[in-house]
């Protein structure tokens, strides 16, 4: 006689890729897509609750650990990594998660305990859970009128340092945007490749195949999409009917006024978005050159060309760093969306808000302007510069733009006429724009177009 094998525990995978993420300091996207494509024989709904738990344990981990610190006798910071890990995905549970009885919750997390050699830990977990459960009064955030630094941190899971950053860059309505806009569920947005396919025939094609399908805000070939299962098994995907970008990231092509015959250079490329949009806005005309500082994030972009199609683009590793002699005063336009403190995609990716420092930040405002002093270069008398980042830290966008206009032979320029009349503002007249999450329906991002002078 055989013994049965132990079917797939959801939560036990789960745990593992918060233990992954937590402790050893990767990319939380990166370690659930590399765990669900190892998993891919479980049902939609077991691969629906692990990314639940996983993104929503990272996204709200200041949160949890602020309430488990109210019932824990052991702070979390004094707990053994996997206990505290536990812990986490469990309270995330009880508190967010009403679909689950939290009985069932802390029966698991106790059997999770044992079965991970913690048995001795087991009547800890069980204590600390049951007391959230019997005693939710006992977790009072701070108060909003009077400690608003505090309370954004602790409802919003974000470090107290980078709440009074914000705080004193944006007014604190907007800020509470944007944080409470971090927690919510980041929907899939994608531009349809309108060489092969119109907007309205790709819309029907995917909800044929159970996609749930609605229109952009702000472009007309942008869609938004949810209830898939693998976005790369669509038949639609394969056949390159569309590419993944957030209409943000859209708005630099809109915005850059590409004509005709125009040869563009986008320095820091992958995974290609900007540089596949251009070689199609071009219309088989003209190139582009999409480049990167290493082969592998080269090899991201090259995928994409040859599922989407596109005839007038080309890869190549370059580092922004070093200047290309062959390029100089050669483009039309540079799309230089530059390395950043993402602090626009934290929904995306919530790790950003953990890591990021403000030195780390001031490192990246150096690295910035480094890249710009070398690729303003390649850019032609009348040319265009579109400088971008996906971050709303002021330091690294319109400072930028200052510190650069006073020092190159570079201008702001008028982006209305490409924009629809709901993004319309003082800015935009100027030539920049500044998209907030939760006050935009967009990522955070920012696009500044200069043009070279005559």
């Amino acid at each position: 006689m055989t013994d049965k094998k132990e079917p797939v525990n959801p939560r036990d995978i789960a745990l593992g890729i918060l233990t992954e993420i937590t402790e050893g300091s990767n990319f939380s996207h990166m370690v659930i897509n590399r765990t669900l494509n190892r998993h891919q024989y479980l049902k939609k709904q077991d691969r629906a609750l692990i990314t639940r738990l996983c993104e929503g344990t990272a996204e709200r981990m200041l949160t949890l650990d602020y309430i488990i610190n109210r019932y824990s006798s052991v702070k979390v910071n004094k707990m053994k990594p996997f206990i505290r890990t536990l812990l986490r995905m469990s309270v995330y549970q009880i508190k967010y998660m009403d679909q689950i009885p939290d009985f069932a919750v802390c029966n698991e997390a106790v059997r999770l305990a044992k079965k991970r050699g913690f048995g001795h830990l087991s009547g800890f977990v069980n204590g600390v859970l049951r007391n959230v459960i019997r005693n939710p009064e006992r977790v009072i955030f701070p108060d909003e009128e009077k400690e608003r630094e505090s309370f954004l941190s602790v409802a919003y899971s974000v470090p107290e340092w980078l709440v009074k950053q914000l705080l004193a860059q944006y007014d604190y309505s907007a800020v509470r945007q944007m944080l409470k806009a971090s927690l919510q569920p980041a929907k899939t947005t994608i531009r349809c490749n309108t060489d092969k396919i119109a907007a309205n025939e790709l819309s029907n094609l995917l909800e044929q195949n159970q996609v749930t399908v609605k229109p952009g805000t702000y472009m007309p070939y942008a869609l938004k999409i949810d209830g898939y299962d693998y976005l790369s098994e669509l038949d639609s995907f394969k056949k390159g009917y569309f590419q993944v970008q957030d209409e943000s990231s859209m708005l630099v092509g809109a915005v850059s006024g590409v004509k005709s015959g125009d040869y563009v250079i986008d320095v820091c490329a992958a995974p290609g978005g900007k540089s596949l949009h251009h070689a199609e806005l071009l219309k088989s005309t003209g190139q582009v050159d999409a480049r990167d500082v290493s082969e592998f994030k080269v090899n991201l972009i090259r995928e994409n060309i040859g599922r989407l199609g596109y005839v007038n683009i080309k890869t190549c590793v370059k580092d922004a760093l070093v200047p290309d002699r062959e390029s100089i005063e050669n483009a039309d336009i540079v799309i230089a969306d530059l390395p950043c403190s993402g602090l626009g995609v934290i929904r995306r990716k919530p790790d950003i808000k953990y890591n990021m420092t403000e030195e780390k930040q001031h490192d990246l405002v150096q690295l910035q302007r480094k890249i710009l002093s070398v690729v303003h270069q390649y850019v032609k008398k009348g040319g265009i510069l579109l400088y971008c980042t996906c971050t709303v830290n002021r330091n690294e966008n319109m400072e930028n733009v200052r510190w650069f206009l006073s020092r190159y032979p570079f201008k702001l320029d008028n982006i209305d006429e490409f924009l629809p009349p709901s993004l319309l503002s003082d800015t935009t007249k100027e030539g920049y724009i500044q998209l907030l999450p939760g006050v935009h329906d967009t990522d955070g991002f920012f696009i500044a177009k200069l043009k070279r002078n005559l």
